[in-house]
């Protein structure tokens, strides 16, 4: 989601002529709205650019030029996250400039190339990180549900011992093991989604509450892994000290 943020904020200036017609502006903002990959476009008319550049100097820079407004009406276009690299905006930027309208074309090459290179490292860093992550994670849970059987080994080996079943016998493990999983899952939706909360307050464009087919996707994702850990580490668990001899219970 940040990535996606981060590159439909990248933008490409397309200045007009000034004397290009506001009609004519208008046609290639709606050709370019069209266009499949734009994500959205806005028109600044020349005297909207002189308002944001005098706010923007705090002075009225029209003062200087006998009240004549040097800057040019423009459209600002966003392309959407998959487009929004250097190749795309060369291609884009060399068609727009075909128009009769247009002064020029402009876009910040080197920004959009150091975006690009940074969020791939980012990612890569990130995706190094989970998987740490999630490894320590399974380690916990595994050694967390080990011990709990180990506890109950004794009881184990009687059942064993009374003619109970393997499948009998590891069933109130398995089952209590997918429980605390769910719980788990639970526990970690619940603070993640305080987490998104807070995020939205604070960064609503970072955290859009329209994206709620992902956030359930990932909430289920927490679930199904948070019961698959915890059925695997219970089962391997139990599965030992079935086939344990009793001389080796006491030395476990």
């Amino acid at each position: 989601m940040i990535t996606k943020h981060v590159k439909e904020n990248i933008q490409m200036n397309v200045y007009m002529k000034k004397n290009a017609k506001e009609a004519n502006i208008y046609r290639l903002k709606k050709e370019l709205d069209a266009t499949e990959n734009v994500k959205y476009t806005r028109y600044i008319s020349a005297e909207e650019a002189k308002n944001i550049y005098k706010e923007e100097i705090g002075e009225d820079f029209i003062a200087f030029l006998d009240g004549e407004n040097p800057l040019h009406a423009s459209i600002e276009i966003h392309l959407t996250e998959a487009f929004a690299n250097v190749d795309e905006l060369r291609k884009l930027s060399e068609t727009i400039k075909k128009r009769n309208i247009v002064e020029d074309v402009r876009f910040h090459e080197s920004y959009v190339e150091s975006i690009n290179k940074n969020i791939g490292r980012i990612t890569i860093f990130f995706l190094i990180v989970s998987g740490m992550l999630l490894l320590i994670s399974v380690v916990l849970i595994n050694n967390t549900i080990r011990l709990s059987v180990y506890a109950n080994r004794f009881i184990i080996r009687s059942m064993r011992l009374i003619g109970a079943t393997q499948q009998f016998i590891r069933k109130p493990f398995i089952l209590k093991s997918i429980f605390q999983g769910i719980i788990s899952a639970i526990i970690s939706i619940a603070l993640l989604v305080g987490i998104l909360y807070k995020l939205h307050n604070y960064y609503p464009d970072l955290v859009s509450v329209k994206n709620l087919d992902l956030y359930l996707m990932l909430f289920a994702a927490i679930m199904v892994i948070g019961i698959i850990i915890s059925w695997w580490s219970s089962s391997l668990s139990v599965r030992k000290f079935l086939r344990m001899k009793i001389d080796n219970l006491y030395l476990s």
